[in-house]
């Protein structure tokens, strides 16, 4: 499997209490091309969880609830355009 790209879904306490495990079972639920679904430990901002980071655009989305997740699917990685309203607001400041 080319995995070129990589879907970090945080698994870390704060993001599982936010709903990441449904989130990562969401992305695993769908077929993308070139890229890994992941479940990972903490990166450090699970205070805006769940948090979901794609490598190696190293676009951060915050806050994915699992209903996002075909939002994402279409728009960032089938159009390659980042779902701006789900962007990490202090990592990309001008989403």
């Amino acid at each position: 499997m080319d995995s070129s790209r990589q879907i970090l879904v945080c698994q870390y306490t704060n993001c599982l209490r936010n709903g990441s495990a449904g989130v990562l079972a969401a992305f695993q639920g769908y077929s993308i091309p070139g890229a890994m679904v992941i479940g990972c430990g903490c990166q450090g901002q699970c205070n805006m969880g769940a948090t979901v980071r794609v490598l190696p655009d190293d676009t951060w989305y915050c806050r994915v609830k699992s209903e996002d997740v075909r939002t994402i699917v279409e728009q960032h990685f089938k159009q390659g355009h980042p779902v701006t309203k789900l962007l990490h607001p202090r990592l990309h400041p001008h989403g």
